[in-house]
């Protein structure tokens, strides 16, 4: 069965995707990315009681990203399904089923724009400057003695908000080496950077811990960037605005890239760590365990160059 919750009319057409690999970011003025996401589970026999949890949406509006259209087929013939935004503004899709004999799957089709023609910034409520999620340490952002030290340094060095979180993002870039299978989900941001090794994952994670612990609001994002074959993580650092004390300016950073996030960065969902964001979660009745596959694409369907 199938479920076009944002318009149930329209399925999004099968489309040409262009070489992302040729494009100049400096250039370009607007773009359109689709997201193929396909998510599956295998049981050794038949489970009850599935309540199955999926954050692979964007937000409608995110910045100057704009979700244009979705569309989501799921495998089972009977189930209940409901699509909320969450305490962050994210979109969760929530699927009760009450039986599975040995197999789920999850397939979505998602078509995003990103429009550098707009530019005004990317402002939240002033209230997230205060909000303890953004500033205190989460399960995985917890610090240890050496996270605390390199703060102190940071702080010590008399560098203040887009300037300190400049140099974090740098540090941070530069404490670990990307190599995967030697941390996971469950990984702490101490734990890897005493292992010098890690993924975006864990460079986000590093960089939320130093950031909060000098005073810099800060969350977990979750998304896809072009060019990467799974799902991307990075950070976004919340300033005040002198000029207007009510909202708050969102600049996203790539401490796995050493950069500022740009227009090839799709963002899904925000949080305060990978546990916020995870894609796929939920619950169910049997004695066994499930084992999830996962495979995703992100293309480019439109380019546009600024004159």
């Amino acid at each position: 069965m199938s479920e076009g919750l944002l318009n149930p009319e329209t399925l999004i057409a099968p489309v040409e995707l262009l070489d992302h690999e040729q494009v100049e970011w400096q250039r370009v003025r607007r773009t359109r990315c689709l997201i193929h996401q396909h998510l599956s589970y295998e049981y050794p026999g038949p489970i009850y009681d599935l309540d199955q949890h999926l954050m692979i949406l964007p937000p409608k509006q995110h910045g100057n990203q704009r979700l244009v259209d979705y569309h989501l087929n799921v495998s089972s013939p009977n189930y209940e399904v409901n699509c909320y935004d969450d305490e962050y503004g994210n979109r969760e899709i929530s699927l009760q089923v009450s039986s599975v004999e040995r197999s789920i799957a999850f397939d979505a089709a998602i078509l995003i724009e990103r429009n550098a023609d707009d530019t005004r910034p990317h402002y939240v409520s002033a209230d997230w400057l205060t909000d303890s999620r953004m500033l205190e340490p989460s399960i995985l952002t917890q610090p240890d003695d050496v996270l605390r030290r390199t703060a102190a340094t940071f702080l010590a060095g008399g560098a203040q908000g887009l300037a300190l979180a400049h140099e974090i993002n740098d540090w941070t870039y530069r404490a670990l080496t990307y190599a995967h299978d030697v941390t996971n989900i469950h990984t702490r941001a101490a734990q890897a950077l005493a292992l010098g090794y890690g993924v975006c994952q864990d460079y986000a994670h590093i960089m939320l811990t130093l950031c909060r612990l000098c005073e810099l609001p800060a969350r977990y994002v979750s998304g896809h960037m072009l060019g990467e074959g799974g799902t991307h993580a990075w950070v976004e650092v919340l300033l005040p605005v002198a000029e207007e004390p009510d909202v708050a300016l969102v600049v996203p950073f790539d401490p796995t890239h050493g950069r500022q996030a740009r227009l090839d960065y799709l963002t899904i969902a925000v949080g305060r760590d990978y546990y916020e964001v995870a894609p796929t979660s939920g619950t169910f009745r049997a004695p066994y365990r499930g084992e999830l596959r996962t495979h995703k694409h992100v293309g480019l369907t439109l380019l546009e160059y600024a004159d």
